[in-house]
């Protein structure tokens, strides 16, 4: 099986450098039209310049493929928009939105900033949501199109100083828990990938041995398949030094308790509840449900 992309077009958010630069190159050799969209600031998300994205342009163009560099900051409304507009005017569909882009204002919660809070939600959640938003009703109108977010481990399990990036992070994990849902009868798939790779926003939290065996390029194989005609929905892939998993989101079996339930029963009852040997992923609706429904009445 070869997975190939031709007459595709893809946008790639923060792909300057790093793992975006790897996706968007990636994605170009195997026949996709790609817009490198980079806003060009640092790692903390001040500056802007376009340098970043026209160098990967012409990366691109040296290997025979076509792309157009974008500069418009994820959280800009009319920027977003005017990405969009590029990409169509260039291009005439968009096909593929890899949404990479984001910066780190790493603090333990006591000294953080509200504001440097906010500004990392805004990037990583938001800047993920605007441009999805941006190019949803073309996919739906194309009836086809492919969406992948970036989570973290932060967001799925905690990290020191990032209580900003995970939350960010789990909510772009819980986006795509219904945007999968919303997107089947379209032909939309959205899946989510966990990368661990050495880019300028690691660098320093990784000793400079990893650099070699974390290169953003182990992880883009993973971005290619969830993006690819026959990726699957709703799926998170793990990805980093050429290990591959996959994370879910799971709830135990559970206990029934009864209608009179206390705090008490709760608190004698928590090695039980909190008992996962027999765990599912965890479904919403009317499978979840059910379940409630058949621990409530014994199984009936």
């Amino acid at each position: 099986m070869s997975i190939r992309f031709d007459g595709k077009v893809a946008i790639v958010t923060g792909a300057g450098g790093g793992l975006g630069r790897s996706h968007a190159l990636e994605l170009a050799r195997r026949g996709a039209k790609v817009v490198v969209n980079d806003l060009g600031g640092s790692r903390d998300g001040t500056g802007a310049h376009s340098e970043a994205a026209k160098a990967v342009v012409e990366e691109i163009k040296a290997l025979g493929g076509e792309a157009i560099a974008n500069g418009s900051s994820v959280t800009d409304d009319a920027g977003v928009a005017n990405m969009v507009k590029q990409t169509m005017d260039a291009f005439g569909r968009i096909d593929i939105l890899v949404n990479n882009a984001g910066i780190l204002r790493d603090k333990s919660f006591s000294k953080m900033e509200i504001g440097d809070f906010q500004l990392v939600v805004d990037v990583h959640l938001m800047g993920t949501v605007k441009p999805t938003k941006a190019v949803w009703q073309i996919m739906k109108d194309q009836g086809y199109g492919r969406i992948m977010v970036t989570t973290s481990s932060t967001g799925l399990y905690g990290n020191f100083g990032q209580t900003n990036y995970g939350a960010a992070k789990l909510g772009v994990y819980g986006f795509v828990n219904t945007l999968k849902i919303e997107g089947q009868k379209d032909n939309i798939r959205a899946n989510i990938l966990a990368p661990v790779a050495y880019t300028r926003m690691t660098s320093d939290l990784m000793p400079p041995e990893a650099e070699k065996m974390l290169a953003p390029e182990a992880v883009t194989p993973a971005v290619i398949y969830l993006v690819s005609e026959d990726a699957p929905t709703g799926v998170c892939i793990c990805a980093g030094a050429g290990v591959f998993a996959s994370a879910r989101i799971e709830e135990s079996e559970g206990v029934f308790l009864g209608a009179g339930v206390t705090a008490e029963m709760v608190a004698e009852n928590i090695g039980k509840i909190t008992d996962f040997s027999n765990a599912t992923p965890f479904f919403m609706g009317g499978e979840q449900t059910g379940k409630f429904f058949k621990l409530a009445t014994g199984g009936k």
